[in-house]
């Protein structure tokens, strides 16, 4: 049994906006029966250009009707251009959270919706069509997607790129080709930061590049675990942080602090910081 929040619930047992419009000004169609979610998604554009209406009509589990309702609810009264800039992320963020298995339905109403701002602007087909190299054929997934859901969510592993798109969660054949792709994205965020690295930074530079660095490349392994850590302190090279939740209580604690943390840190900020555990 997933663990769904309030505003899921009541997004999936009084689902708004259901139904298509006539005449919409954009249409989007994605998913198929065969994969077990499909979603269409219309909208119809007021005087000023801004989205007046927004109807769904879906089939999938009730993380997809709570996703479907709740774009369509996010939508209203943005232009195309505000209405483009949303994420699966804040569908989610929308409902109070998804479990991290049912992250795909949010990605979901987010294509739609791509697709249908897609249909308005051009005029082309409402419907998604598989473009580029297709990875997982049971799903029918692009690497182009999957490299999307890797970069928006941070993802690190194939079993948060099957949450996220269903990529990897048929025969498992595409398993390798997915990890490959994790990992020259990693690479590549890696380079990114190294050329991006001032090479002399003010204090304020320097914790502001600590806590990006503890958000992206060490929290979401220590939650996973049921583990966290939190910043305290920078005093010149010394980073002084506090676990939390698991890490606090596990007896490894202090090799995580030094092949985890410090090692990212040394990574990513500087080469001569160091870090060490509050003492209570």
């Amino acid at each position: 049994m997933w663990e769904y929040t309030d505003k899921v619930l009541d997004h999936f047992k009084n689902p708004r906006n259901v139904g298509a419009i006539e005449n919409p000004d954009g249409v989007g169609e994605v998913g198929s029966l065969a994969c077990g979610d499909a979603l269409k998604l219309t909208f119809k554009l007021d005087k000023d250009e801004r989205i007046s209406d927004a109807k769904f009509q879906t089939f999938g589990c009730a993380s997809a009707i709570a996703s479907s309702s709740a774009i369509t609810e996010i939508i209203k009264g943005m232009t195309i251009d505000e209405a483009a800039a949303v994420t699966n992320q804040d569908i989610a963020d929308f409902l109070g959270g998804l479990p991290e298995q049912k992250m795909h339905c949010s990605v979901m109403g987010r294509e739609a919706l791509e697709v249908a701002i897609a249909n308005y602007r051009t005029g082309e087909t409402s419907k998604k069509i598989l473009e580029g190299k297709v990875v997982c054929t049971c799903f029918g997934v692009t690497e182009e997607e999957i490299e999307k859901v890797v970069r928006e969510g941070t993802l690190t592993t194939v079993e948060q790129v099957t949450n996220y798109c269903k990529a990897g969660g048929g025969c498992g054949g595409c398993k390798r080709d997915i990890e490959a792709i994790i990992e020259r994205l990693r690479k590549e965020r890696e380079a990114a930061s190294r050329k991006k690295m001032p090479r002399k930074m003010s204090n304020l530079e320097k914790i502001r590049l600590i806590e990006e660095t503890m958000e992206r490349e060490i929290r979401p392994a220590l939650q996973r675990d049921g583990g966290d850590l939190e910043l305290v302190d920078v005093v010149g090279d010394r980073v002084i942080i506090s676990f939390r939740g698991m890490c606090a209580q596990c007896k490894v604690a202090p090799f995580t602090m030094k092949d985890v943390v410090e090692a990212k840190l040394k990574e990513f900020v500087s080469e001569s910081i160091s870090v060490e555990e509050e003492k209570v």
